[in-house]
């Protein structure tokens, strides 16, 4: 099966540049793929350039192949997208890479995209007080424009369409901003409210915030948490949206902003502070990446408090502006790994599920059986550990898993056969090994 064919400006067809690829089940119609690719690939290797943007398209399109063929239907018979995230459509698959900046109100997190566009966005305020108080999604446009939630949220172009589930009073709160930018043009930045500290404000929200954060967090290619010498606490909603974070990991990286306004002794004790506060939210022997500066494009850094680090800030802004314009050159291998985390995720959903519905009585009886497996669901995790040798680690949340396992009939799960649990194997084992290997590594 060839993948679709995208324009380019070389005047040739893409489908004779791209090697063929089909999932397992055609997979006589791929033998001489990787041959194929290689002599495709060959300059792209020799020089060390990018893979070309339509052999890019080609991945995605398998991924897509493979998700809605294989994948999905399996997800929504198994309810997948109420446990883990919504469903997927097409322009998840195809959207620009993003960056989720999350911190506590006056953070400057506002400033910072100032700072990286060199310019103001449409319908950015900025001030000592909470003054975004929307999910703002910074893309490029020829124009100055904003758009509203609910619009972006039904553009089958966008990859926004599981916002949805959140709801109106979510839909309000969200909008799109478009400038013309040159980082734009390589990646989307998602501004967002400050986390607040107080009880009355969390409950006075009509969405949950927690939850529109981990989406956003699963579909972005970094994740920026930025924080200020003078607001190094992490207060108790703060520390739910890090722990919405888990399996996200490797994408998160930290800004202290505003460092020019402490001197070098009140730095190094705000540093070691806010790792030892990380340290206890985070619960992983590993750090993340850290920028140290003064990020704000109206203001120079401040010489006159911190002249031993100005060279060090001036380092770690370049440092992460580079970082910045290397999202793109990684995009196509994040959306392999996303995918291949999303399916993990799903086996194992599919099993614990399959493993509950199988000790479902037939006839009578079957309330006492739900309140019991409810109660012993930890229990139901060993078991399923156990019997299919699973990573403890790569299993849900328990009190989550049950909250939301609680709101339904298990007598009404689907029985879960060998050859789903198959089918899903061979995504992983044969599908996407299939499709890494044809289109091989261009940055060897």
């Amino acid at each position: 099966m060839r993948p679709a064919q995208v324009s380019n400006s070389s005047g040739y067809d893409s489908a004779e540049l791209s090697p063929r690829w089909a999932p397992a089940d055609q997979s006589s119609a791929y033998a001489a793929s990787p041959s194929r690719a290689k002599r495709t690939l060959g300059a792209s290797r020799s020089t060390k350039k990018p893979i070309p943007q339509r052999v890019v398209t080609s991945i995605v399109d398998g991924l897509k192949q493979v998700y809605f063929s294989k994948v999905r239907p399996l997800e929504e018979q198994f309810k997948f997208g109420s446990f883990f995230s919504p469903l997927l459509h097409e322009s998840d698959f195809e959207a620009k890479p993003s960056v989720l900046l999350l911190g506590q109100y006056s953070t400057g997190k506002t400033t910072f995209i100032k700072f990286l566009l060199g310019r103001d966005y449409p319908g950015c305020h900025i001030g000592p007080e909470p003054t975004t108080d929307r999910f703002v999604v910074v893309q490029h446009g020829l124009e100055e424009r904003r758009t509203p939630g609910n619009t972006l949220a039904v553009q089958p172009d966008k990859p926004y369409q599981g916002l949805s589930v959140f709801g109106t009073g979510f839909l309000s709160r969200f909008e799109g901003a478009s400038c013309p930018a040159k980082l734009l043009e390589e990646i989307t930045i998602i501004d967002t409210p400050g986390v607040l500290s107080g009880e009355k404000q969390r409950i006075e929200r009509n969405y949950n915030f927690i939850d529109v954060c981990e989406w956003f967090a699963a579909r972005s290619d970094l994740i920026l948490l930025l924080f200020d010498p003078y607001k190094l606490d992490i207060s108790d909603e703060f520390k739910q949206v890090i722990s919405t974070l888990k399996g996200h990991d490797d994408k998160v990286r930290i800004v202290l902003n505003k460092s020019d306004q402490v001197d070098q002794q009140q730095l190094m004790r705000v540093y070691g502070a806010l790792m030892w506060s990380l340290g206890k939210v985070f619960k992983s022997p590993e750090v993340c990446k850290v920028y140290i500066g003064s990020f704000n494009s109206d203001a120079p850094i401040d010489k006159a408090k911190n002249p031993h680090c100005v060279e060090l800030f001036e380092a770690e802004q370049a440092q992460l502006l580079h970082d910045l314009y290397e999202i793109p050159s990684r995009s196509c291998d994040r959306k392999v790994n996303e995918f291949v985390k999303r399916v993990r995720a799903f086996r194992i959903h599919l099993l614990i599920l399959g493993h509950i519905r199988k000790q479902m009585p037939a006839m009578f009886g079957k309330d006492k059986a739900q309140r019991k497996m409810l109660d012993k669901l930890p229990e139901v995790f060993y078991q399923v550990q156990r019997e299919h040798h699973l990573p403890a680690g790569d299993f849900p949340d328990v009190n989550r898993f049950r909250n939301i396992l609680s709101a339904f009939d298990f007598a009404n799960f689907s029985k879960l056969s060998k050859s789903m649990v198959k089918q899903i194997d061979d995504v992983l084992s044969i599908d996407v090994p299939n499709l890494v290997r044809a289109f091989d590594n261009p940055y060897q």
